[in-house]
């Protein structure tokens, strides 16, 4: 995400290296750099103009300070810019009804459903009673799959199957959510492979007729530009209230998610970042601008681990640190938390320094994969008995796990040597406090 936007603005800022003043002239060769940057990240050439003319005006003759550099500084100026372009602060959803209505729109394909999915777990998490209502009545299986979410993640799901008219079900829904006391209903509505006349007059009848609190506008953003034009030509029908961009962890160039709220008008969101229902981040602009400079984003970082991690478990692993007792089945469950947090080369670069260090390096989901298949061929006692595992055993669970015996003893080893850490730790009296992950593998 953005890695190649990153790039290329790096590149452009060590052009003002060794500078003593931001002038005329070395901006202006930075600025076109930046322009070509946007341009290449498939931002439209007016926006990427009207960017570069910004930063160009507040950044020409500032005098630079002795604690920092001309780079530096125009760096500062472009994180702001950037803040400003993708929509200045972070806008959560609207849930002032009772119960309060969530209609989705957006063309077929760009993941309305399973966004619906993952908003309907994320909001039943903070506490609300939420009904999803199946309303595609033209994709097929969209109520199939509709179903096969809310039973995934524990949420009812209301549809009527031969039932052809969607402003028809959307107010029965509306009316079981207020019978039956739910909180919050999210409405998945159909879509079509481009903008067209019938689907706007169908959802726009859906919108008349539920009178929803929260009109959310969901984008591939893999689309690129075209997102950006599909998201205006939405809004001049529908008026949405915010935009939900997924797939974002793609390989994506990053345009829709720079211009997309300038170019409408209304916030940028959530984003989904993975496939998982729980890849559903709010979306910040100053992160995200943080990330795109490659500042990192340690504060999402920190989010998706409390997210992740509740504080029951963590109180629990931080006893058995105390006493010396974490096991293989607590490396194990550490292992299955991280992996819920996300992409392991996304997280990675959320930390300052840490994505650019290791830009071009293979790390990827399945960088786990050899640790559990080691784990999960150890019989019981020998993941809460570490101390047992003798040569035969470790040949029987190389044997077993399909790797070699050389990773089996490597994982040991490090994980001999991560107890003898937290062992140190506890004589020191930190007690192990605020280590909820393990690292080292």
């Amino acid at each position: 995400m953005f890695e190649n936007l990153s790039n290329r603005l790096e590149s452009a800022f060590k052009l003002l290296k060794g500078q003593g003043q931001i002038t005329d002239v070395n901006v202006a060769t930075t600025m076109k750099e930046i322009r070509r940057a946007l341009l290449d990240a498939d931002v439209s050439f007016k926006i990427a103009k009207d960017f570069t003319d910004a930063v160009r005006e507040k950044a020409t003759g500032q005098n630079v300070l002795n604690s920092i550099t001309p780079g530096q500084l125009l760096t500062k100026i472009m994180h702001d810019e950037l803040t400003a372009l993708m929509g200045g602060t972070a806008k959560e959803i609207n849930l002032s009804g009772r119960p309060s209505v969530v209609l989705m729109s957006g063309l077929q394909g760009s993941g309305k459903t399973t966004f619906s999915g993952k908003l309907a777990l994320r909001l039943k998490g903070k506490g609300q009673k939420v009904l999803l209502a199946a309303c595609d009545i033209y994709r097929p299986a969209a109520i199939d799959q509709l179903h096969t979410l809310g039973s995934q993640i524990g949420v009812e799901v209301y549809s009527e199957p031969g039932n052809n008219n969607a402003v028809q079900i959307a107010q029965n829904a509306l009316q079981k959510a207020k019978a039956e006391g739910f909180s919050v209903l999210i409405v998945d509505t159909a879509g079509r492979l481009a903008v067209d006349e019938a689907m706007m007059v169908e959802i726009a009848a859906v919108k008349q007729a539920i009178q929803p609190t929260e009109t959310l506008f969901v984008v591939d953003s893999m689309t690129g530009q075209d997102a950006v034009n599909t998201a205006k030509a939405f809004h001049d029908r529908l008026n949405f209230d915010g935009v939900i961009l997924t797939k974002l962890d793609g390989d994506t160039r990053g345009g829709a998610a720079l211009t997309i709220s300038f170019t409408v008008g209304k916030p940028i969101k959530f984003v989904g970042t993975g496939e998982k229902m729980e890849a559903l981040d709010v979306f910040h602009p100053d992160r995200m601008a943080n990330r795109i400079l490659g500042m990192g984003d340690v504060v999402s970082l920190v989010e998706r681990a409390q997210e992740a991690y509740s504080d029951e478990e963590a109180k629990k692993l931080e006893a058995k640190l105390r006493k010396n007792q974490f096991d293989f089945n607590d490396f194990f469950e550490q292992i299955q938390q991280i992996k819920k947090m996300g992409n392991i080369k996304d997280l990675m670069g959320m930390i300052p320094g840490v994505g650019k260090a290791m830009k071009d390096l293979p790390v990827d989901n399945d960088a786990f994969k050899s640790v559990e298949a080691i784990i999960q061929s150890m019989t019981p006692e020998e993941r809460r008995k570490p101390e047992i595992l003798s040569g035969s055993r470790r040949k029987r669970i190389a044997k077993g796990s399909g790797y070699d015996i050389q990773r089996v003893n490597q994982l040991i080893k490090q994980f001999e040597d991560m107890q003898k850490m937290m062992k140190m730790m506890n004589k020191m009296g930190k007690g192990g406090k605020g280590m909820k992950m393990p690292f080292g593998f």
